[in-house]
């Protein structure tokens, strides 16, 4: 007897197609709050200049599944057929275990004949060869449009690369931003002016960025809890934050560490794998060694240290930041920096509620958010965003974002009372070669202009305040994501 059959897949199909007979998608699952990466997604699907294949990219429970169903709901409501949509889980074990061209055929000959079709493909890397079968789709159907989801985007980008080049972009969906978690959790939220981006704030007088100030003050006491319970839709409306954190060890962390990453890349020991996960919670925001890596855990093979850190970079579980060249500046080897994804995965990992009180500790956590915001912020430019260490006093500068042909921006996070800078820091000496120089305080208190004695401004701003303004700008400037677009 056959494992898979077409009666099978039908059944499968139809549980997970339900709008075929109400017209309707479940409201539990396309929910209300829509985020950003779903405007994104959909002026994709809509360009009617430019046909794409949508690829979304993120971690698990970050809403890469809600988005498609929201996405569904929209072409409802814009008056398609229910039948000409069908969303295909290749994470379901039947559908897993099934050939790509049958689950097709079947969806074809049962439900709907013609090819003007919107297929929604979730986790489809566990698809054989789900890269030549997008290629095939796009390539033979042209009236047919795409959404996937995948949580490892290496494999992804690669297909992107190769069987996608010019038919598919990938958007990332990374945790939550602190923008969207004030979003989501409905809190009062601060009358600011659209347009108002970080860096504009040196161009106020410190009367307006008091005022400004003032009102951003609403959405600080929801700063700790987002470092807490991070950016996962589910988890942030949880009532109960422990358990929120266990669901976030149990779905986020170990199902990737013990079920996805051994699946997708044949790995036979995942104990190596969960040992040197730990260790980069252990060390998020510092500058790693491989060798100091596989020292600390007793004759793990250089190369299976590197696979495996590359292995989790592609569940979206870690980031890595690479040093940046100031203008020939001498600059450390490379080494990355390494930062877990979102500041809450390492705080449930650990389980150690210590370092929320810790100064080190928090300096640590603060760090790691900031650099996934600007990371996840600045994915879709010509950039990219490492840090800089060298100088005359072999100093660090912790974040850089490594414009082409344009001045960088640089940030220190200063996440301590006081928030000093010394004369002969790196973002001193180098703020000149700037456009911008940011220094992420951490009280409410301390935000304004730092001069330098060569007259060079920095902006100080409080890492809630920073972190809600790049959101603001995310939402309202740079990318023009509009919750009416």
């Amino acid at each position: 007897m056959s494992i898979t059959s077409k009666e099978g897949i039908l059944k499968v199909l139809t549980a997970y197609n339900p709008w075929w007979k109400t017209g309707v998608v479940n409201p539990k699952l396309s929910k209300t709050y829509k985020r950003f990466a779903f405007y994104e997604a959909k002026k994709k699907l809509n360009n009617k200049d430019i046909r794409r294949t949508v690829v979304l990219t993120g971690t698990r429970r970050v809403g890469k599944t809600t988005i498609q169903y929201q996405l569904i709901e929209d072409l409802l409501a814009a008056g398609v057929a229910p039948q000409k949509i069908v969303f295909i889980s290749m994470d379901h074990p039947m559908l897993k275990l099934s050939q790509f061209q049958d689950i097709l055929d079947c969806y074809h000959e049962n439900i709907y004949a013609e090819q003007d079709v919107y297929y929604f493909f979730d986790e489809v890397q566990y698809a054989q060869e789900w890269d030549r079968w997008l290629k095939t789709i796009y390539d033979t159907q042209p009236d047919t449009h795409t959404v996937a989801t995948g949580s490892a985007s290496p494999a992804l980008m690669k297909g992107s690369r190769e069987s996608g080049a010019g038919r598919w972009t990938v958007i990332q969906v990374p945790t939550l931003s602190f923008y969207e978690y004030c979003e989501l959790i409905d809190v009062d939220r601060p009358n600011i002016p659209e347009d108002l981006k970080v860096t504009s704030m040196l161009n106020k007088t410190q009367i307006e960025r008091t005022q400004i100030m003032m009102q951003l003050s609403k959405v600080q006491n929801h700063f700790m809890r987002y470092l807490q319970v991070g950016g996962f839709p589910e988890l942030a409306l949880a009532d109960n934050d422990l358990m929120a954190q266990q669901i976030m060890r149990e779905d986020v962390v170990d199902k990737v560490l013990k079920r996805d990453l051994p699946s997708l890349y044949n790995i036979r020991n995942a104990t190596e794998l969960e040992r040197i996960f730990l260790y980069l919670c252990n060390v998020s925001s510092e500058i790693v060694s491989i060798e100091a890596i596989t020292k600390e855990l007793n004759g793990v093979s250089r190369t299976t240290v590197e696979n495996y850190i590359q292995y989790l970079e592609s569940a979206n579980l870690i980031y890595q930041s690479w040093p940046v060249d100031m203008a020939g500046k001498k600059i450390l080897k490379a080494r990355p920096k390494i930062y877990i994804s979102d500041a809450a995965i390492k705080n449930a990992v650990l389980m150690d509620d210590s370092i929320m009180s810790d100064p080190v500790g928090m300096g640590k956590i603060v760090e790691t958010a900031v650099y996934k915001h600007v990371a996840a912020f600045y994915y879709q430019y010509a950039t990219s965003v490492g840090y800089f260490r060298g100088g005359k006093k072999n100093k660090e500068i912790d974040i850089v974002v490594d414009y082409p042909k344009i001045k960088n921006i640089l940030i220190e996070v200063k996440y301590r009372e006081g928030a000093p800078i010394a004369d002969d820091d790196a973002i001193i000496e180098l703020c000149e070669e700037a456009c911008a120089a940011i220094i992420v305080t951490k009280n409410a208190t301390d935000f304004g202009v730092h001069n330098t004695a060569s007259g060079k401004e920095l902006l100080r701003i409080p890492a809630f305040a920073f972190l809600y303004l790049l959101g603001n700008a995310e939402k309202h400037g740079y990318r023009g994501i509009h919750t009416n677009s």
